[in-house]
């Protein structure tokens, strides 16, 4: 069984979690994983996924017309909501991330965070609301 080489992210928890392929968890980028690895040493409190790699036969990617940045493995969906998400959107700004995505209403609360390159197939730098 391979071991997480990020102190705070477990391999269980990046995996791909549509029960259809085999995903373990590697696939997350680790240019990508160390910023987020920034990113929980200065939030300084444990973080949790709700989404982190997904490959293209996922749900939520098949609806979609060209797979997202998930399934590059540069890009996480952060559970938070209030003082917590606006204190994680702070310090991620203030990191390499550029592409962030904000969801505040509903259960389901998210800060998605995403790291593509200018210039390619998501623009970059972007923030948005869902």
């Amino acid at each position: 069984m391979k071991t997480s080489p990020w102190p705070n992210f477990g391999l269980a928890e990046l995996r791909c979690k549509c029960g259809r392929c085999g995903s373990d968890g590697t696939e997350m980028d680790p240019a990508f994983m160390a910023e987020l690895q920034k990113l929980r040493t200065l939030y300084g409190k444990p973080m949790t996924l709700s989404s982190a790699y997904r490959c293209p036969r996922h749900p939520v990617e098949a609806k979609k017309g060209e797979p997202g940045e998930h399934t590059t493995g540069q890009a996480v969906d952060v559970a938070c909501r209030g003082a917590e998400a606006l204190q994680i959107l702070r310090l991620a700004l203030s990191l390499k991330f550029t592409r962030v995505g904000i969801s505040q209403k509903g259960a389901a609360r998210f800060i998605h965070l995403g790291m593509a390159p200018a210039g390619g197939r998501f623009p970059s730098p972007a923030i948005w609301s869902y």
